[in-house]
């Protein structure tokens, strides 16, 4: 071991107090999380391996996955399989765009999407979903939800309704892949590309069930986003209700006279 390891060594062991009630694993969770907020690991920065967390620790295996499982859940880091642990871009946000898939954006701003499905059902439409949608009341509507995931970890719960008649057969493709996007699959297999949409932003306090599935803590607030999104010929095409977690999944709205857009 090098100089400079054992002085790090030396900074790392003097983190962990034994006589602290604080479980080990939460006190390396958050000396690690401190590091990268206050950018000793910078962004898209590499943390050191299990080995070298264990070394510089002194803590088992097991402590350290434990605090590095928690950095993932809480979207503070990310796993590139093969190479190691990185420190996740989350500080600029994801730019609103009601014409772009969750899917795409993900992937677009390097992160692996994905979804697990609550549940896919024809019902009949209510007052509050057939108007907006364009629809005679007691329509059939398609009643599409997912728990959106970013790297592994859930940021969004998604609903959306899509009225029956323009997508037969939506619901017997398989919604279980992971990757499988809903844009993609209107434009692919019924032609149905959206030119136009609208949003509306809001914020409250998560319902328990929200907070158990996005891991938050109880109180906890959310961002809502409800978006309606139409085609060419002004039709509807679906309307989505979202629930954000608010620092996993932060939103980021783009704004210029002159058109030319840049991120700081």
């Amino acid at each position: 071991m090098t100089t400079r390891e054992r002085e790090r060594a030396t900074e790392r062991h003097a983190a962990i107090d034994r006589a602290d009630p604080r479980p080990l694993h939460q006190q390396v969770y958050e000396d690690l999380l401190a590091s990268i907020r206050d950018g000793k690991v910078p962004l898209r920065g590499k943390l050191p391996s299990e080995r070298e967390l264990v070394s510089l620790y002194d803590v088992s295996r097991i402590t350290v996955r434990h605090a590095v499982r928690e950095l993932i859940r809480q979207g503070v880091v990310r796993s590139q399989p093969g190479k190691g642990l990185y420190v996740a871009e989350n500080g600029k946000g994801f730019e609103l765009e009601v014409l772009r898939s969750f899917t795409s954006t993900a992937l677009a701003s390097g992160r692996v999407p994905g979804h697990r499905l609550l549940s896919l059902e024809v019902v009949k439409a209510s007052l509050e979903i057939s108007r907006p949608l364009f629809l005679a009341p007691a329509s059939d509507v398609i009643v599409l939800s997912r728990l959106r995931l970013l790297d592994g970890v859930p940021v969004v719960l998604q609903t959306d309704w899509v009225p029956a008649s323009r997508a037969p057969g939506l619901t017997d493709l398989d919604w279980s892949v992971a990757n499988r996007s809903l844009y993609a699959e209107l434009r692919e297999i019924y032609g149905i590309q959206p030119r136009r949409g609208q949003t509306r932003l809001s914020a409250r306090l998560a319902s328990e069930s929200e907070a158990e599935m996005l891991e938050l803590p109880r109180p906890a607030a959310v961002l809502t986003v409800d978006q309606i999104a139409f085609d060419e010929r002004d039709r509807p095409i679906n309307m989505t209700a979202l629930v954000h977690h608010p620092d996993r999944y932060p939103l980021t709205l783009l704004q210029s006279a002159t058109g030319d857009f840049r991120e700081y």
